[in-house]
């Protein structure tokens, strides 16, 4: 039961950091989730969890890379690999000998292959964490690419150094021929392995397929069992598990393209269950960060044989190294000619610095640090292993905290105009939520609600035209066009009303409504400022006539007398939107053309409002489909909003400025149809 509530409660945390980072976005989730658990930890609850590495790697890292591996882009991992193993392979066994001697000079202590094997553990990226605090910023597209092309391929070679520098301290031998032969077949044989046990993962699922068996849940067990049998078979072979996961990952993503017929509902639940398990290792691997560090900091500052102020100075001066040596690296590399300059652009301060500073190390450093035996082979204690495991929790919080600060202003500064370019991030995100919104409705629609679903899709197009025009290189002429045609096919209308009046073919009321309606039209168009106004207006009217009309007792006469002006009105508007729409026609020119016919597409959908609610006998029943569809379609823009948010298309501010937005038309609507309802 205690292990049931523990769980309970890394959840609950995991929500909450959500909830946090909500109200403060400048906080990336990492380290709100990070220090919640440390908080936790610190509550006398009795809540130990503590690390197996060998557990953790295959529960946490194995799956979280194998959907890495399916959802990094294979041409950009090919276009960039030269880079992408110049800092996965170069840089990290660099910082293995550059690193290791200046940890060994600072902390005598620590033998020479203790450093190496600490440096090695301190080479790896961790691509969860990068992913993380980069979402909050718009970085660029090469860098990102970059850094999940190393972070896919460093931990491997991090950790195959790593732990031959540990077989070096424990037994004191060591053979650079054997380990780099070693090297070779770990890393060769974990890609090649895991690609060939993915391939009979896909092979066993087609002959499923063909059996007959197109069960969901079965197709979806073989799925997410795959990462974890893959990760298993690989590391019982002692060969690379981490690089076999991330091969398995990409052959997936070759079949799922190639595949020619697959199931929608295997693919809905698919991306589904992996979006909730992704969102939940991630957050475990934080927390449980977390949960460490308390631990191995008491360790440390209890311990008389440790100066506290000079163990955080030590942390400070190799996370500094880490960094230079990391922007020296990538300097070099450029200017030497060893990475293709057509696949990067020239290098500048500010580009080197946000690659530097996006090396950021993560849960594979903590979790390696972990398995650093007590003992060496001839029983003394492993040199120092407690400084070791508190030197690799504080980088790991000192590049989490360096690139949660100083990435956002890198990645504004390097935008320029960066109001004019989250204007336009916000308008192309808008116009990603309505296309949402209209796909989720004509999913909904059929015979029944037909017309409510055509009223809110109408609403949806207008929303939609008016964003074509923000920043479009000729949007002020087009404005001025728009206008123009506008106030001439609302003349046409008028024209038509007059007719009707010197005809005697419309009573002096409803001339009355229509001249109304035209004028308010009008002010919609000239004046946006007196419309909204005069919009409040017309909201406060309404709200006092059904407060009394609240107290008046129904008269059914009265009713049916108002359903009888309702069908007129729309008889007279069917009659005002054909003489615009003839108008329209009559009067295209190519100067005019665009405008015109998106005003004529407007017109015509009106007319089939106008049609289906004719056709209409229960104006409840009506209204009632109409809040639904809305309600449905306000979901779908959230979704939309989320999803552009953690494919990192959009900054937290952007996200937060169209939730706001969404949330303010649908106060709208929600006001709209409360009077309504009376």
């Amino acid at each position: 039961m205690e292990f049931f509530l523990t769980i309970l409660l890394l959840l609950a945390i995991i929500g909450l950091s959500n909830f946090i980072n909500h109200f403060m976005p400048y906080i990336p989730v990492p380290i709100i989730q990070i220090a919640l658990a440390v908080l936790l930890a610190g509550l006398p609850l009795g809540i130990h969890v503590p690390i197996e590495p060998e557990l953790f790697f295959i529960l946490f890292i194995a799956p979280l890379l194998f959907y890495d591996g399916k959802n990094v882009s294979r041409h950009d991992l090919w276009k960039l690999k030269k880079p992408i193993l110049m800092l996965a392979l170069g840089l990290v066994f660099l910082t293995v000998f550059v690193i290791g001697y200046l940890i060994h000079w600072l902390i005598p202590s620590i033998p020479l292959s203790a450093a190496f094997a600490l440096a090695a553990i301190l080479s790896p990226t961790d691509i969860v964490a990068v992913g993380a605090i980069s979402s909050r910023v718009k970085m660029p597209k090469t860098i990102m690419h970059v850094l999940e092309g190393e972070g896919l391929m460093n931990d491997a070679s991090g950790l195959v150094a790593f732990k031959f520098a540990v077989a070096a301290t424990v037994t004191g031998v060591f053979s650079f021929a054997e380990a780099s032969w070693s090297f070779l077949v770990i890393a060769i044989g974990g890609f090649v392995g895991g690609a060939f046990l993915a391939y009979l993962f896909i092979r066993l699922k087609i002959f499923i397929r063909r059996l007959g068996m197109e069960d969901v849940t079965l197709h979806m067990l073989i799925q997410l069992l795959t990462p974890f049998v893959i990760f298993y078979i690989t590391e019982h072979f002692h060969l690379s598990g981490i690089l076999s996961v991330v091969a398995a990952g990409i052959v997936h993503a070759i079949y799922r393209d190639r595949e020619q017929s697959p199931s929608m509902q295997l693919q809905v639940v698919s991306r589904s269950t992996w979006t909730i398990l992704i969102y939940i290792l991630n957050g475990l691997v934080f927390v449980l960060l977390g949960l460490q560090i308390p631990n191995v900091m008491n360790e440390i500052f209890e311990s008389p044989l440790f100066n506290n102020f000079e163990v955080i100075k030590l942390i400070l001066i190799i996370t500094a190294a880490l960094l230079l040596l990391r922007f020296i690296w990538v300097y070099v590399s450029w200017w030497g000619g060893w990475l293709n300059k057509q696949q990067l652009p020239k290098p500048t301060l500010r580009f080197i610095s946000i690659l530097t500073i996006s090396g950021v190390r993560g849960a594979v450093t903590l979790a390696g640090a972990f398995t650093i035996p007590y003992f060496l082979a001839d029983g003394k204690p492993f040199p120092d292993r407690a400084l070791i495991i508190f030197i690799a929790a504080g980088v790991i919080l000192v590049t989490l905290v360096v690139a949660s600060v100083f990435l956002p202003l890198l990645a504004i500064a390097e935008k320029g105009n960066t109001e004019a370019l989250k204007e336009e991030m916000v308008r192309i995100s808008k116009l990603r939520t309505v296309d949402a919104a209209i796909k989720a409705i004509r999913e909904l629609m059929n015979d029944e609600n037909r017309e409510a679903a055509v009223s809110v899709i109408a609403s949806y197009n207008q929303i939609r035209n008016r964003l074509r025009y923000i920043n479009n290189a000729d949007s002020e002429r087009l404005k001025l066009i728009e206008t123009n045609i506008r106030m001439k096919a609302l003349s046409e209308e008028a024209n038509y009303i007059e007719k009707l009046k010197e005809s005697g073919q419309i009573d002096k009321d409803i001339s009355y409504l229509m001249d109304e309606h035209i004028h308010r039209m009008s002010v919609a168009v000239t004046n946006r400022m007196q419309y909204r106004g005069l919009f409040f207006w017309t909201i406060a009217r309404r709200s006092l006539h059904n407060l009394a009309q609240f107290y008046v007792p129904k008269n059914k006469n009265k009713y049916k007398h108002h359903l009888e002006i309702n069908e007129k009105i729309i008889h007279y508007k069917v009659g005002m939107a054909k003489a615009a729409i003839h108008y329209l026609k009559n009067n295209l020119t190519s100067e005019n053309e665009e405008v015109s016919l998106l005003l004529i597409g407007e017109y015509n959908e009106m007319l089939t409002i106008f049609k289906l609610a004719t056709k209409r006998s229960e104006t409840k029943q009506h209204a009632q489909m109409k809040r639904d569809i809305q309600d449905k379609a306000f979901q779908a823009e959230r979704d939309e909003v989320q999803i552009l948010f953690e494919n990192g298309e959009i900054t937290t501010d952007v996200t937060r400025t169209l939730r706001k937005q969404i949330n303010i038309r649908e106060a709208y609507w929600m006001e709209e149809t409360s009077l309504q309802k009376h």
